[in-house]
């Protein structure tokens, strides 16, 4: 990469440094429309705060078992291999080839996420196919909605 080209740091002001928001494009003298998420702002609860509040013991419990099975990146690109397949099901025989995996390594990762139940496991002659759980989903995202 030339000089020329090379990518400069992010440069921010003294008054955006808090709020880490990027100044590398402004010109000087612009003013920042960034929004301050520094304890104390009003804009802090909008911009960090969880939508559904906070969970007790045992959702907590319930959610960390999923959020642990996504943990591993191998199960991350496996869910997403299932999930892109909207409602369909797919063959555990078509995930070894694209993620270079064996079977009997997938075969472990998916029941792990079986287990999480984010996924179901149908067994059709001799392969298992999977599917994903679409309220396992809704609620992975409500809680992780941040707006």
């Amino acid at each position: 990469m030339s000089p020329a080209t090379s990518p400069q740091p992010m440069q921010f002001t003294s008054r955006e440094a808090g709020t880490l928001a990027d100044t590398s494009d402004r010109g000087p003298g612009s003013t920042s429309d960034a929004v301050s998420c520094e304890p104390g702002t009003s804009a802090a609860v909008d911009c960090c705060a969880l939508g559904a509040g906070p969970v007790d013991a045992e959702e907590a419990e319930h959610l960390a078992l999923r959020l642990k099975a996504l943990s591993d990146p191998t199960r991350l690109q496996l869910l997403s291999h299932v999930a892109v397949r909207g409602c369909g099901d797919v063959c555990a025989c078509d995930l070894t080839e694209p993620l270079g995996i064996s079977q009997p390594t997938v075969s472990h990762h998916m029941k792990k996420l079986v287990e999480a139940g984010l996924l179901t496991r149908e067994q059709k002659g001799r392969w298992a196919h999977y599917s994903v759980v679409p309220a396992a989903f809704a609620e992975l995202r409500a809680f992780l909605d941040l707006s």
